[in-house]
């Protein structure tokens, strides 16, 4: 397998890729504007570029940097049990929130009064119990756009549309929170896929760090804008018996982008009929194909700064962003004159999306991020005792791979300062070569070990199917930037409520290869199982025709894409070739059949049109399929 060293800087000039990979997008950024440049119907790209389309120009209010300590996440507590297992209630409302000391309080939506949510802290083996209760108003926080399947949301009931997904969890196709399962307060009106007020979360599944988040149709971007989302912890003995950084010294960090009002309030755009020479037809408030903030929020707090001790920590960082990449790494930084120094202390990442990696990785540069991913990292400042490092993002807005800089959109290059105190009088350093060992506050510190978990590979001899899959793009009535998801024999991409294309099988393994036919990157994330990225390859050199993978032809997966992965980036002109497993493998995972989703991150593109469902079809068992495909018109999604 070749090394990766960059990925579409390779294969095309930026000029010519975009030309010949389809939507450049309209990027939904305060002064920001851009072209659209559909693909034709087939999904091979067009040369023919739309006239450029705008939105309000929005500008946040000039706050003060780093004056607000980084908050931590509260600690769900169960409200009892049932059937022996931990039963939890989490209810979704309404409240004010100060983001920023100088900003008036926000009101923003989020579970238990706090956004981001209270962390759930699982055990692993042992199911739990929750009910995710709807208290929200009846009028969205956010303004809705009715035309986004307007046929299959009812857009004129009362109360607002949420599900609750857990993101990275194996679990039961009831518990999963399909798009259409959503439900209002107090469960007034369900959606087609409602099945059960209480989600049963089996948890038999590698250690890991998982969120949840909104997932209802057609206002997904808006209800995890407005603040649905939280940490959900799966820990293990075997995870505790490694003496990673732990106590004070663990600490989950959403990372996500926000535009505020001067009032204090959240801004989302809405597209503008301006744009379309003053159409009256065009909707009055109207989806926006991407969102992008001015202002970093770390785990709801705005331009924050964090303080640590000159010792090891443990960070479990999360994209919760509606569209925005990261591309990490820590700086030394003079905060009087506001500038850059040396790179500070590298990552060394123990875990991503399904757990722990086989053993540590050192990021060497920066750590890329896309819109729902997980990085479990673990970071020595003991070398930087007194110093202040600052946490920067070099990905622009429109994001085409880490290999692109490029100036057109805004980018957000500070997210957050870290403090590191000075160093005890007694010398008491941590880190460093020393054995872990544990603290005062009752936190651990010292080296990571070379061997992590048991990561089995996933073989890609023993692929049963091989799934040949596309990212396309093109537009609606309205002449607005959508997105689709399709296969080999329809690559210009399906509708979200066609019927079911891909049905694995239980217990089989698959190759599933996306083919980016658009002008940016995409964040796709499989519900239900986790995959292996086995690499890339140029789109040029992709044949969609021929089945099978010669793996020592592509170029390697990042370092910090080992492991087991719920999310992949699949930058413009190029293939990811993944080997995903249904079912339990070795131990690890567990078996279900049913409708789950696959779809990019990107919340935007998901609501419009880039998801489709799938169906884990039982395993030797032709009665039950026979009867699965019977519905496969109705029961999609």
């Amino acid at each position: 397998m070749t090394d990766r060293t960059s990925r579409t800087g390779t294969y095309l000039s930026r000029r010519t890729l975009l030309l010949s990979s389809g939507v450049a997008g309209l990027s939904a950024v305060a002064g920001c504007t851009t072209d659209d440049v559909p693909s034709n119907t087939d999904g091979t790209p067009s040369d023919d570029e739309a006239e450029p389309r705008t939105v309000a120009d929005h500008s946040s209010p000039d706050l003060e940097k780093w004056v607000d300590e980084v908050p931590r996440p509260g600690v769900a507590e169960p409200a009892g049990t049932k059937d022996g297992q931990p039963y939890y209630e989490l209810e979704m409302n309404e409240f004010e929130q100060r983001l920023h000391s100088d900003l008036p309080p926000t009101t923003v939506w989020g579970y238990d009064g706090q956004f981001p949510g209270p962390t759930i802290e699982a055990e692993q083996g042992e199911p739990i119990y929750v009910r995710w209760q709807n208290d929200l108003p009846d009028e969205h926080l956010l303004p809705v756009d009715t035309t986004v399947h307007e046929e299959m949301i009812p857009y004129d009931i009362d109360g607002v549309r949420t599900v609750t997904h857990l993101h990275g969890g194996n679990v039961e196709a009831a518990s999963d929170g399909k798009a259409q399962g959503w439900f209002t307060r107090d469960f007034e009106a369900t959606g087609p896929k409602f099945e059960q007020k209480d989600y049963y979360y089996v948890n038999d599944q590698p250690a890991a760090t998982l969120w949840y988040h909104d997932h209802a149709v057609g206002i997904t971007r808006l209800n995890v804008y407005a603040g649905l989302a939280g940490f959900y912890l799966l820990r293990s003995d075997h995870e505790r018996g490694l003496d990673l950084p732990d106590g004070e010294d663990e600490i989950p960090l959403v990372i996500q982008d926000r535009s505020l009002d001067e009032d204090g309030s959240l801004f989302y755009p809405s597209a503008v009929s301006e744009a379309r020479g003053g159409d009256e037809s065009y909707p009055e408030t109207s989806i926006v194909p991407e969102f992008y903030g001015d202002v970093p929020v770390v785990n709801g707090k705005a331009w924050p700064r964090l303080s640590v001790d000159p010792e090891t920590y443990r960070f479990r960082l999360l994209n919760g962003s509606n569209s925005r990449f990261y591309d990490l790494e820590l700086l030394e930084y003079d905060e009087t004159a506001g500038e850059t120094g040396d790179a500070g202390p590298s990552f060394v990442q123990i875990g991503n999306d399904g757990g722990l990696l086989s053993e540590p990785v050192e990021i060497d540069g920066r750590l890329e991020m896309g819109a729902g991913q997980r990085a479990d990292v673990v970071v020595d400042f003991s070398a930087y005792a007194g110093e202040t490092l600052l946490l920067h993002n070099d990905a622009p807005s429109l994001y085409r791979g880490s290999d692109d800089k490029n100036e057109e959109t805004k980018p957000l290059p500070e997210i957050m300062l870290i403090d590191v105190a000075d160093a005890s009088a007694d010398g008491g350093e941590s880190g460093g070569e020393t054995d872990a060992g544990t603290d005062d506050d009752g936190g651990t510190t010292g080296t990571v070990p070379d061997e992590l978990a048991t990561v089995p590979d996933l073989p890609v001899d023993a692929a049963e199917q091989h799934r040949h899959l596309t990212l396309a793009a093109g537009s609606d009535e309205y002449g607005r930037m959508k997105h689709f998801l399709g296969n080999r024999e329809q690559p210009s991409g399906y509708a979200l409520d066609d019927p079911v294309t891909e049905e694995p099988e239980l217990g089989t393994t698959e190759i599933w290869s996306i083919a980016n036919n658009t002008g940016m990157s995409h964040p796709m994330h499989l519900h239900l199982v986790h995959f292996q990225v086995l690499g890339r390859e140029s789109l040029s050199d992709y044949d969609r025709e021929t089945d099978g993978v010669d793996v020592d032809s592509l170029e390697s997966p990042e370092p910090y894409e080992l492991g087991w992965n719920d999310v992949v980036t699949v930058d413009p002109a190029e293939v990811v070739h993944l080997v995903v497993h249904f079912g339990e493998y070795e131990g690890l995972f567990n078996d279900q059949t049913g409708e789950y989703m696959w779809h990019c991150h990107m919340v935007e593109h998901e609501d419009y049109d880039m998801m489709r469902p799938f169906r884990v079809r039982p395993s030797d068992d032709a009665e039950a399929h026979d009867s699965e495909g019977d519905n496969s018109a109705t029961d999609s999604e």
